[in-house]
């Protein structure tokens, strides 16, 4: 998995992480999702929608760049700008970009220099996260990912016990699934028990609340829910068959799904991944 995918990944599934990196309220009815800008090459990979109701209607575009790239801005610009031609219904905008330190960021950036140093442009940068105070989860998890892999399995063991003891504001089952996700994509070699092993989850995670919050939830009932409202938003509506295959799923064929959707925009997409996902393939 891509880290921008992992960011993806997790913006989607907890939109309010989002919101409290960047320091607002959370907002309720937002939708992260991939957008095609129409007649032309762009596709923005991260915007969160308002509701149509909203009488706000900020759009938010995040970009989480992980490699050199030099005209970073100057395509995030020009495809912000042309969906909001596209788009005149939102009002109001504001972009996000991540990068995992600023000598990732172009040195030239006059041409946007303006729209850099105005309150409609947030930029962070993870290594400089760690002295951010107080403890929030979602700076937390951003520590974890570009955190050294000699140092993860301390910090992950840090973070859920710091998730363990606060009230949060979405199921702590749904944020386990994001630590543990985050420790599949930086251990990639390891499985899940062994990952589990690791942060001293094997023996105790069936007492934690957190793995109570789970079974309630019905782990893969809400998994499949989750991929078929994502597909539906990605691709259109479902035919009866490939709803039916992706029902079939186990947990973790629903997980890889989550994952590559992300890259889906068609239906003929979706239908090869299965295909290649068939038992036996």
């Amino acid at each position: 998995m891509k880290t921008d995918s992992l960011f993806y990944r997790i913006f989607h599934n907890v939109p309010g992480l989002f919101f409290e990196l960047i320091g607002q309220p959370s907002r309720q009815g937002y939708k992260f999702k991939s957008i095609e800008v129409k007649q032309t090459a762009f596709r923005i990979d991260g915007v969160f929608l308002p509701p149509e109701d909203a009488p706000d209607s900020t759009v938010f575009f995040v970009e989480v760049q992980f490699q050199e790239d030099e005209l970073i801005y100057h395509r995030l610009f020009a495809e912000l700008f042309v969906f909001l031609q596209q788009n005149p219904q939102y009002t109001h905008w504001q972009a996000v970009v991540i990068f995992p330190s600023k000598s990732l960021e172009p040195e030239d950036v006059g041409l946007y220099s303006l729209l850099l140093e105005s309150s409609q442009v947030q930029r962070f940068y993870l290594n400089e996260l760690e002295q951010m105070q107080p403890f929030s989860v979602a700076i937390g998890l951003m520590q974890l990912i570009v955190a050294s892999k000699k140092r993860t399995p301390a910090r992950a063991k840090q973070l859920l016990e710091q998730v363990e003891q606060q009230s949060l504001p979405f199921p702590k089952a749904i944020f386990l699934e994001l630590i543990e996700t985050t420790m599949v994509y930086k251990f990639p070699l390891l499985s899940r028990q062994e990952i589990a092993e690791m942060l001293g989850l094997a023996e105790s995670v069936k007492h934690t609340r957190v793995y109570q919050e789970g079974l309630e939830q019905g782990r893969e009932n809400e998994g499949q829910q989750l991929v078929l409202k994502q597909l539906s938003r990605k691709v259109g509506k479902l035919p009866p068959k490939l709803e039916s295959q992706i029902k079939a799923l186990p947990l973790e064929g629903l997980e890889e799904l989550a994952e590559a959707l992300l890259d889906f925009s068609t239906l003929d997409d979706l239908s090869a991944w299965l295909h290649d996902h068939e038992p036996g393939q």
